[in-house]
């Protein structure tokens, strides 16, 4: 099977459980995001003048740059709150 075949298994997989999903959900948004990513990586692997794994170590940087401030906000909520638990 090839990379192309896995990926677009995966996202026929996710789009079935998609579909099963009635309400917005962490996870319902999650198998959207994971459908959108697995598309744009099938959509760039098309064009051979794109370094693949360049352009995806790229979008991964992009996506840790937005979780990172949130993590931290996260990481100040939990010492805020659990600073005098024991």
């Amino acid at each position: 099977m090839t990379v192309e075949q896995i990926l677009q298994k995966e996202i026929n997989k996710s789009k079935r459980s998609l579909d099963l999903q009635t309400e917005e959900s962490t996870y319902k948004r999650d198998l959207q995001k994971r459908i959108e990513l697995l598309s744009w990586t099938l959509e760039n692997m098309k064009n051979s003048d794109i370094y693949i794994c360049a352009l995806i170590e790229t979008k991964m940087n992009e996506i840790i740059n937005i979780i990172n401030p949130i993590h931290r906000i996260l990481d100040w909520i939990l010492y805020q709150v659990c600073i005098n638990e024991k």
